[in-house]
């Protein structure tokens, strides 16, 4: 028996798997959703769930620690953990989906690992998160000073010239002027 015979069909066949995983892949895209905040491990997040009960619908908040992130595209999930009533009650989301009306970030929690199983036996404060943005003030640049303006409008040329300190030079009457 040749393997001539079923080259063709293989090709046709790995045609037709790219074909319609592009075709997947179109669908899946339109389905994603674009707005959504850069979310992490560690982070606080409220979910904002869209609850169907009967004919009416409502939004849910559910506040908690992103502890898991998993899948990507339209299959991402993300476990949010929180304690009601001394629990800790976790719950997984889907991200892109349509029972979540949105998400938001309330603080960026620093963490050194990928999945925060270890929150599970924390009780009490030990149970927090340091802020990501803790220890970063000197990052961050002050705001310049504004000029303030004399009555007439013009700053006078030997404010600017006169090194720091130097407006205390002559009042202890050794001035060599």
């Amino acid at each position: 028996m040749s393997d001539q015979g079923r080259l063709p069909g293989l090709w046709s066949a790995v045609k037709l798997g790219t074909m319609s995983q592009a075709l997947i892949q179109s669908v899946e895209s339109s389905q994603l959703k674009t707005d959504l905040p850069s979310v992490q491990v560690g982070d606080t997040v409220d979910v904002h769930v869209r609850i169907i009960e009967g004919s009416k619908e409502r939004i849910q908040v559910y506040n908690g620690v992103v502890i898991r992130k998993h899948g990507g595209g339209l299959t991402e999930m993300v476990t949010v953990r929180r304690i009601v009533a001394n629990e800790g009650v976790e719950r997984v989301f889907p991200v892109h989906s349509p029972r979540i009306a949105r998400i938001e970030v309330k603080h960026h929690g620093h963490v050194r690992r990928a999945k925060l199983y270890y929150l599970r036996e924390r009780v009490g404060k030990k149970r927090r998160l340091r802020d990501r943005r803790r220890g970063l003030g000197h990052l961050v640049k002050a705001a310049p000073p504004e000029p303030t303006e004399d009555t007439d409008g013009a700053q006078d040329s030997t404010d600017q010239a006169a090194p720091a300190g130097a407006e205390h030079a002559g009042q202890d009457g050794n001035d060599a002027s």
